[in-house]
């Protein structure tokens, strides 16, 4: 029997030569690996039980406040659950950017009811808080000893089912939670297959009473996460596949949805974005945008994710864009086809500004003034968007003086 070594050079042998000629039409090598189930259309809320009950008998609800716009949504889902036999309690303290001190505290409730399945139900941030639960609460310390693979999650780690309310993180879809430390004002995200949702339920229904201006941010938080795995390296052909459609998903349906909330077939097109760009983000990863409004949320925490993803998109693309030509020309074809005729450099370099006059159009434009950031914080600002490695996975990667610029053209 022929040996690894002898067989890896035979392997060369015959293919080298073949594999480097032909270098310049091949496709990226990749791998690709989902582990959740996708329960997706209209009505599907329904069978919230049925699902849960694969999992477990006694499910923790996660969510944010119960008073909120989901408030008659509860009651509703708790039905579904006692019907088919599984007995539930609330956890109901999400809020924006969730803290390890958020995750704790329903970590407790969990072990104390004892739970052995976890519903999300929500935003991303309930979905981030639903997950991270996940792990504390059948885990040794805080959920902050897991971020950034200090610690790894095990086969302990308790089964989520997540419910979108929004379209905006890709959450149910992810194997990411992120999580903030307000006392070092730090925000990591703990990665691991074990996350991901066992099943995410993506009920459009469930999104026609987001606010304009809600559905307009969270929708930003679509685009940018799409087309951040299109520009990251470690990008391949299934993820560039899933980001450009949940790009051009965003631009022909969030305006439609932010103008008419009632709108079913916007609203499923961009939940069906939203998940798409999930299904991209898990498998290549995100760009500078994302660590700059992962800064952004870490010294702030009160400010919402997709704002932030706002206020530095056009310095981030402008900083980027003669790096990653093609990419740009064709996300400026799909922002207004009259680019179609125009050379790609041109197309490229308009492309900021024609994003930026589709999120004037959405009336979502801000800067990092208009979110209460200080000119006094901006250098802390810039070294914190240099902590997670996302700025890195960048067609042009800043060094600190860029970045402190960036961060500058943002204000």
């Amino acid at each position: 029997m022929a040996q690894p070594a002898s067989i890896a050079k035979s392997l060369r042998i015959c293919n080298g030569p073949r594999l480097e000629a032909d270098h310049g039409n091949s496709l990226k090598a990749f791998e690709y690996q989902h582990a959740g189930e996708i329960i997706f259309g209209n009505g599907r809320i329904s069978e919230v039980g049925s699902i849960v009950s694969r999992y477990g008998r006694r499910c923790l609800i996660v969510s944010g406040p119960k008073k909120g716009a989901l408030r008659d949504l509860y009651p509703i889902i708790g039905e579904f659950l006692e019907h088919l036999g599984v007995a539930w309690e609330h956890f109901d303290g999400v809020t924006p950017n969730p803290t390890v001190e958020l995750i704790t505290a329903g970590a407790k409730i969990a072990k104390a009811f004892r739970a052995d399945v976890i519903l999300g139900i929500g935003g991303g941030s309930s979905l981030d808080a639903a997950k991270a639960i996940s792990v504390e609460a059948t885990h040794e310390g805080t959920i902050w000893d897991y971020v950034l693979f200090k610690e790894r999650p095990t086969a302990r780690t308790l089964p989520v089912v997540a419910v979108g309310t929004t379209a905006g993180s890709g959450s149910q879809v992810t194997p990411l939670a992120a999580v903030t430390n307000t006392s070092s004002r730090d925000k990591a995200v703990l990665c691991s297959d074990r996350l991901i949702p066992r099943a995410a339920i993506v009920d459009p229904q469930l999104m026609l009473s987001v606010p304009g201006s809600v559905t307009a941010a969270t929708g930003f938080g679509v685009f940018s996460q799409a087309f951040e795995s299109i520009l990251n390296p470690r990008s391949n052909p299934l993820t560039e596949l899933f980001g450009w459609e949940a790009v051009g998903r965003v631009i022909k349906d969030l305006p439609i949805a932010v103008r008419e909330g009632s709108n079913l077939s916007a609203r499923s097109s961009l939940a069906w974005a939203d998940t798409l760009a999930g299904f991209a983000a898990g498998g290549s990863g995100q760009a500078l945008p994302h660590g700059m409004a992962m800064g952004v949320s870490s010294l702030f925490a009160d400010i919402p994710h997709g704002l932030a993803l706002v206020s530095v998109y056009r310095a981030c693309l402008k900083f980027t864009w003669a790096s990653a030509v093609p990419t740009f020309a064709r996300l400026a074809n799909l922002l207004d086809p009259a680019f179609a005729g125009v050379s790609a450099w041109d197309a490229a370099e308009r492309c900021p500004d024609l994003l930026q006059a589709f999120l004037t159009d959405l009336d979502v434009v801000c800067g990092l003034r208009d979110l209460g950031v200080s000119k006094e914080e901006l250098r802390a600002l810039a070294q914190q968007s240099m902590v997670l490695p996302d700025y890195k996975n960048n067609p042009r990667v800043p060094t600190l003086d860029e970045m402190l610029e960036i961060i500058a053209a943002s204000f």
